[in-house]
């Protein structure tokens, strides 16, 4: 309970779909990076419930209203030999957040590692995000701070791959 509200978390369901890509829009303009975000309704529709899915997702939910989620997919530790999964965005509304809907929602990919045999839940977060931070050390996380992460896209990208 929050507040006195009901509230849960639970596997993403086709209904869901719409809310989360507003929540996803929300989290890029947290993150500053609003123009950045070009995620359609049909894009995450068919990235969680098409043919051969690989995103998966939980929502958070509040007397019947999705306020927060948490997209996934599987990435594999070659030295554990086993699947983990990576968080690709966490996100709970500004005025919830100290709510424990966060907490829930990590809780729920705890979980799935546990019941799978997965050996890891790995994120990224932007180093001056400090409250997140905070949050995820209170629940154990540690920073992989010897690791910096490179990415490559657009021309950088397209060159490579000609």
């Amino acid at each position: 309970m929050t507040d006195g509200r009901t509230n849960r978390v639970r596997r993403i369901e086709p209904g869901d779909v719409e809310a989360v890509v507003g929540l996803v829009e929300e989290l890029a303009e947290y993150e500053k990076a609003r123009d950045e975000c070009h995620l359609t309704v049909e894009q995450l529709r068919a990235a969680l419930f098409g043919p051969a899915p690989a995103l998966f997702g939980h929502v958070a939910e509040l007397d019947g209203r999705i306020v927060g989620c948490a997209l996934w997919f599987l990435n594999f530790s070659t030295w554990e030999g086993v699947h983990g999964i990576w968080l690709e965005d966490l996100y709970v509304q500004p005025a919830l957040r100290g709510s424990g809907l966060g907490t829930e929602l990590l809780t729920a990919l705890a979980v799935e590692c546990r019941e799978r045999g997965y050996a890891r839940l790995e994120w990224s977060v932007l180093d001056w995000n400090a409250p997140s931070i905070a949050f995820y050390r209170s629940l154990g996380a540690t920073g992989m701070d010897e690791w910096t992460t490179f990415r490559l896209t657009g021309a950088a990208l397209a060159e490579l791959g000609s």
